[in-house]
């Protein structure tokens, strides 16, 4: 269980501050898509370009930090190797806020990442929402992808636990920020104030991750919950698609814990995808490249070395 019992009276609570803090969005910019997003490399200078770069999309509250490991690991291992790119998709780490939030808008970004990087075809992966965001790429832009990996998220049905992840927006707008105190410190505290909502250790080390300090010395999150929470709706559904499909071989993991990939999804799964592969790893929940790390790097590593048929 994701949330306490007295979670949602203690929502509630909070909801009403929360409202008049998602009003203004100041620190956002009314910027148009598509945005320049924030991005990590991971290649070496003699490297030859022999296959695609592979792009990795982190979730919802996540950032390209959540993969460095696996990112060194992908490039290390990789046969032949590939350069490896994680992105911030917009509102998201150290790429630019906005108060638009769509898949169709970071789709567009994504787009936009690749022409201004003069990048040709990728292989691509993206977990939970950065998946949806993968997804709706490949169908827009299918000879733009070699290959595609889905980590934990379904074009068909959306998870009752992806739903109440807007009640997070909430529990994190009603943490008191300290001050003037080292990291480790101010992690401590936060955690402390989120123990009382969240009661799964590995969520709230993920969304502590997000904890940055500001130029007064005082900490904030580093994602853009205003906007997020007023676009909620349109990170909860999957963007109705008309007569498309990718032909390419892909790849969809699930958590054996999670409920984000229905076995009942894979027959309509097969008409957007019609070459794609369902594995699920066994332990995993949501987060199934943090909670098993190396199943996962197994999986993916066989996947994107295997050579296409």
């Amino acid at each position: 269980m994701l949330f306490s019992r007295r979670v949602v009276c203690k929502l509630l609570k909070f909801h009403h501050i929360f409202d008049r803090y998602s009003v203004n969005c100041s620190s956002s910019s009314e910027l148009s898509s598509p945005l320049k997003l924030s991005f990590t490399t991971f290649e070496t200078e003699a490297e030859t370009a022999l296959e695609p770069p592979f792009i990795i999309l982190h979730g919802l509250f996540g950032s390209k930090q959540n993969w460095t490991g696996l990112s060194k690991a992908y490039h290390q291992q990789t046969s032949p190797q590939r350069k490896i790119i994680a992105l911030d998709l917009r509102n998201h780490g150290e790429s630019p806020h906005t108060s638009q939030h769509s898949y169709e808008y970071l789709a567009d970004d994504l787009q936009y990442f690749l022409k201004d990087h003069s990048i040709g075809k990728i292989a691509l992966m993206g977990h939970s929402m950065g998946g949806r965001c993968a997804m709706l790429f490949t169908l827009q832009y299918p000879k733009l992808v070699e290959k595609l990996i889905i980590v934990d998220i379904s074009p068909v049905t959306t998870s009752p636990k992806f739903k109440e992840l807007s009640n997070l927006f909430n529990v994190m707008n009603s943490v008191k920020m300290p001050e003037n105190v080292p990291l480790r410190e101010a992690q401590n505290i936060v955690d402390k104030q989120l123990s009382e909502y969240i009661t799964e250790k590995s969520a709230r080390a993920f969304l502590l991750t997000n904890l940055i300090k500001t130029d007064h010395q005082k900490y904030k999150w580093r994602f853009n919950i205003p906007a997020l929470l007023s676009n909620f709706q349109n990170i909860v559904r999957f963007p109705p698609i008309d007569n498309l499909k990718y032909e390419g071989n892909t790849l969809f993991i699930g958590g054996a814990k999670s409920d984000y990939i229905e076995k009942s999804d894979y027959p309509k799964i097969l008409k957007l995808f019609p070459k794609a592969e369902l594995q699920y790893i066994e332990g995993a929940g949501h987060w199934v490249h943090i909670e098993k790390p190396n199943d996962f790097l197994k999986i993916t590593l066989d996947f994107l070395n295997k050579t296409n048929r």
